[in-house]
């Protein structure tokens, strides 16, 4: 990981395809963002839908149909800038690709999403541990038994990252993050996964399983990969999303969306 690389740094080597890693702990400082692209058709019943459920689906930014230039981040293109996409016909998973450019259509709407390891700065700046970046892992994601509010054809149940730390730290975590509303805010649930319908903290739906130390509880946050879903259960001709992770890297700093 490198935490001290600029933001059109990481994106340079990003889409020069150095770096096609998970982004969790790079560009330290600045707002990552979650990526969804779908059709103009659908794109109001999807803004609806992440409107109704804020805190897994948090709006940074919506562009205009075709474009892909986003504003948060100087000569940036989103077809190129993110280290791995998805592609899904009909809802189902077709291939993980480093570009999008030739799939990209002139009617799709792009929507950026906030996404939790913009709050990990501030988190290590507390002294609280963030497991998956210690290990070199990409964070833990679990699909949980809670259904977000539908809109229009959009639906999805909510999915939330998993990072352990001491009750002491959770506490400590639960004041460092709330003010960072825009990217999932303060955690939703700590101690028993079984209380979200998970059953095996080693075995996530998304991401790599980290290391629970003796004492330590698992402390539960909303995740932008609820989008991913609900983008996906509509099953339209074509949806590309970020793949989980693997987040667009802005320019913003993470500070300047906290409430103060």
């Amino acid at each position: 990981m490198s935490a001290t690389m600029s933001p059109s740094e990481l994106r340079r080597r990003i889409r020069s395809g150095e770096w096609t890693t998970p982004t969790s702990g790079a560009a330290t400082g600045f707002l990552q963002a979650n990526l969804v692209m779908l059709p103009a058709s659908h794109a109001f019943h999807f803004l609806l839908f992440c409107t109704r459920n804020a805190k897994p689906c948090p709006v940074l930014d919506v562009l205009e149909a075709g474009v892909t230039a986003p504003a948060i981040a100087e000569e940036a293109d989103l077809r190129d800038d993110l280290p791995r996409y998805r592609i899904f016909e009909k809802g189902e998973l077709q291939e993980e690709v480093t570009s999008v450019r030739n799939r990209f259509q002139p009617d799709m709407v792009s929507f950026l999403l906030g996404c939790s390891f913009s709050f990990e700065n501030a988190m290590l700046a507390a002294g609280l541990p963030i497991r998956n970046i210690e290990e070199n892992k990409n964070v833990s994601m679990y699909i949980t038994d809670r259904q977000c509010r539908p809109a229009g054809p959009f639906k999805a149940p909510l999915v939330v990252t998993m990072r352990p730390m001491t009750p002491a730290q959770a506490v400590r975590a639960v004041q460092v993050t709330t003010r960072f509303h825009l990217t999932h805010g303060a955690p939703i649930h700590i101690g028993d996964p079984a209380d979200l319908g998970i059953q095996d903290l080693n075995r996530p739906d998304f991401g790599d399983p980290v290391t629970i130390h003796p004492g330590e509880v698992p402390v539960f946050w909303a995740c932008g990969v609820t989008s991913t879903l609900a983008a996906i259960s509509a099953k339209l001709d074509l949806t590309i999303t970020h793949a989980p992770g693997h987040m667009f890297v802005s320019d913003l700093k993470d500070e300047h969306l906290a409430i103060l």
